[in-house]
């Protein structure tokens, strides 16, 4: 499987998270889930191509059958982050109608091609297999909808790129091959049970645990997928519900917006902000002024911490299949950015003879991703190997 291009997408409702194999080959790529429509007339170049960074800069035109109006130019992630009229997820979004989806997901796919041949201004790269998450609320009846609208091919334009003389745009024309949807939460699972490489299983000792039951719960930005474990298979009876963390994220901007004056970009620009530790909860509204923000972020926490507990709660007494679950993982990078309130808030469970003990992998932000990638290598073994028993009959 050296020879093939892969691609696995998290398609979060924060960010979108990528890896990329080209040839055995890994890159990650992470953007915000932000756009915004791009306007020739208020678009500030800087004084020298030099100064711009690409990736902060992506400006894209996408011509395919998935998006509905093809004649808008839009900024994404970064970019989109900084302008005024950034539009970021609604809540309960259905992603697989929403044109957003698509100029984000084949806006990182060909900044990834792009930066693959750096010398051309057309550039054809093919994806054998393209993996994608959906959360456990749209993946049953969406999955079969969100594989025919990426399959084929699909045009990239970007606009406005640095070091390319005029018009400074790039075309990369995208083929998609073979497309595997995985469920967020059970591509969580292969990520923690199977390796990367080898595809063989890597903890023996999980695997063991789910004969008798494991719940996951994945928190997200606007979805807490829960997927239940029995005999190292997804059982049907567990489900998500539409709740995450950008609720409480944009509880804490309008609080800084209106008692410190400070606005932020976006949620991306927070959660970063959260993610580097509480050292850094601090904004400055003006040069010279430092105001300590987290009196507004840790009640916020601490509230999404108690419904994520309840939710789990809900779920490990609803359902039959895996009664008795002997593991309970939190996964997900709002379950990262909140593991202390949810700790201590699993705390008082204790005391109340409700225990939540819950195990916090490493790169539990991660884990989807790394099972996505893991799904699309296992659907290119599976190929082959279907080939390779026809031809041998034949």
């Amino acid at each position: 499987m050296e020879k093939q291009n892969f691609l696995a997408v998290d398609i979060g409702n924060s960010w979108y998270k990528a890896l990329a194999s080209d040839n055995g080959i890994l890159s990650e790529y992470q953007l915000p889930n932000a756009i915004a429509l791009f306007d020739e007339e208020f678009y500030e170049k800087p004084y020298d191509d030099e100064d711009i960074v690409l990736e902060e800069n992506l400006i894209v035109e996408v011509k395919s059958p998935a998006v509905i109006d093809k004649r808008e130019i839009f900024y994404i992630g970064k970019g989109a982050a900084r302008q005024r009229d950034v539009s970021l997820t609604a809540f309960n979004n259905q992603k697989v109608d929403e044109d957003r989806t698509y100029l984000l997901l084949f806006g990182m796919a060909a900044y990834h091609a792009l930066l693959q041949s750096p010398e051309e201004t057309e550039i054809h790269y093919s994806i054998d297999q393209l993996a994608v998450s959906l959360p456990t609320t749209q993946y049953k009846e969406r999955k079969s909808r969100l594989k025919d609208k990426l399959a084929g091919t699909h045009t990239v334009i970007f606009h406005k790129v640095p070091g390319v003389q005029e018009p400074k745009e790039l075309v990369v024309k995208l083929e998609i091959k073979n497309i595997i949807v995985g469920a967020e939460g059970a591509c969580a699972y292969l990520g923690l049970t199977r390796d990367q490489e080898t595809l063989e299983v890597r903890n023996e000792e999980l695997v063991k645990e789910s004969i008798k039951g494991i719940i996951i719960g994945d928190l997200g930005g606007d979805s807490v997928d829960f997927v239940g474990i029995k005999n190292n298979k997804p059982v049907a009876s567990v489900e998500g519900e539409p709740f995450g963390i950008n609720q409480f994220l944009d509880n804490i901007i309008q609080r800084v917006s209106k008692k410190e004056m400070f606005r932020f970009d976006s949620r991306a620009e927070l959660e970063e902000k959260l993610a580097a530790g509480q050292s850094e909860w601090y904004v400055e509204p003006f040069a010279g002024v430092r105001k300590d923000i987290s009196k507004y972020i840790i009640p916020q926490l601490k509230s999404m911490a108690i419904k994520y507990l309840e939710h789990f709660d809900r779920v490990r007494s609803s359902t039959t299949e895996i009664k008795g679950a002997v593991r309970y993982i939190a996964v997900g990078g709002a379950a990262k950015l909140a593991r202390k309130q949810i700790q201590e808030a699993a705390v008082r469970w204790n005391e109340r003879g409700r225990p939540i003990e819950l195990m916090f992998p490493q790169d539990m932000e991660k884990l989807n991703v790394q099972g996505l990638m893991i799904l699309a290598k296992m659907n290119q073994l599976k190929k082959v190997q279907g080939n390779h028993v026809i031809s041998t009959k034949g």
